[in-house]
């Protein structure tokens, strides 16, 4: 019995050593790959709280009456919230200035966008040496800064007469969104496979319907993204409106928030309230349509 239970005892602990064996290891490779896919959200946490921090604090301290500002904690609710501020805002012009945004905004967007698309359809379908001049000299406007040309422009609208007028911010606004425009779209355009272009030319399509129809729906993203980012550029000028405007009449949201600022010079709350609701229709767009405005901006730039 004593041998019969020793020789039990020794085939016990066999299994055991080989479950042991067999019993799976952590693996050192998967978790320092664990770890590196950690990290990227880590920061990009982090970025997140940075980047929406300034807003929360603009939209909490625009619902603080005047008093509280002081008192409450900076990036706390507010203890009395109110719309006030708001109100303040809205009976001193406040839907002037962001009509006349978005009027300019809407016809600058526009015309950038057809001028922009048939010039990129063009170059990118008429592979020459002068479409490649026009293409090159086109291109040549992202490297003049703004702020070299603002005289020469003054000049220009001065003469035209379209001093103090909504198309002296409409015609500046056009003629510096085109170049990247055009790079972005002819960039997209030129990635549609040609054997849809040659079907559809042996079918006996035309150019404008080649362009309905085949270059409008596979260049969706790179349209979007000229929109989004031409309408936050077109919407955020300063420097147009400032030196080309003078009258309240014409004035846009940028410069009003100057105005807003010299006006409420005490009243913090008022004046981030003026600028929360000028920057609430830019923030929703690129919450819609950051997706396309990323893959836009990266489309044809990685083949």
């Amino acid at each position: 019995m004593a041998t019969h239970s020793h020789t039990q005892n020794t085939i016990n602990t066999e299994l055991s050593h080989k479950r042991a064996l067999a019993a799976p290891r952590p693996n050192r490779r998967f978790s320092q790959r664990s770890l590196w896919e950690i990290v990227p959200v880590v920061f990009g946490v982090l970025w997140l709280i940075f980047s929406f921090y300034p807003i929360l604090y603009m939209l909490f301290t625009s619902l603080r009456p005047q008093k509280d500002l002081f008192t409450d904690v900076p990036w706390s609710f507010p203890s009395h919230p109110t719309l006030e501020n708001y109100a303040t805002v809205l009976e001193n012009g406040f839907f002037t200035y962001f009509f006349n945004t978005v009027f300019v905004t809407v016809i600058s967007v526009f015309a950038i966008l057809v001028v922009s698309l048939l010039a990129a359809y063009a170059i990118s379908q008429a592979r020459n040496r002068y479409t490649q001049f026009v293409f090159s000299f086109l291109l040549l406007g992202l490297a003049i800064p703004l702020q070299a040309t603002i005289i020469p422009i003054y000049a220009i609208v001065s003469d035209l007469h379209l001093y103090d007028t909504l198309l002296a911010l409409i015609l500046p606004s056009i003629a510096f969104g085109i170049p990247l425009s055009i790079l972005v779209l002819v960039t997209y355009i030129r990635d549609i496979p040609n054997e849809l272009h040659e079907s559809m030319v042996l079918d006996g399509a035309s150019h404008w319907r080649i362009l309905r129809s085949l270059v409008l729906p596979l260049s969706r993203p790179a349209i979007i993204t000229v929109i989004i980012y031409e309408t936050i550029q077109v919407w955020n000028s300063y420097l147009f409106p400032l030196v080309l405007t003078q009258s309240q009449e014409v004035a846009v949201l940028p410069l009003s928030l100057a105005n807003f600022k010299g006006q409420f010079t005490t009243n913090v709350p008022a004046i981030l309230a003026a600028v929360f609701l000028s920057a609430t229709p830019i923030i929703l767009l690129y919450i819609f349509g950051r997706r396309q405005l990323l893959g836009g901006l990266v489309a044809g730039f990685s083949k």
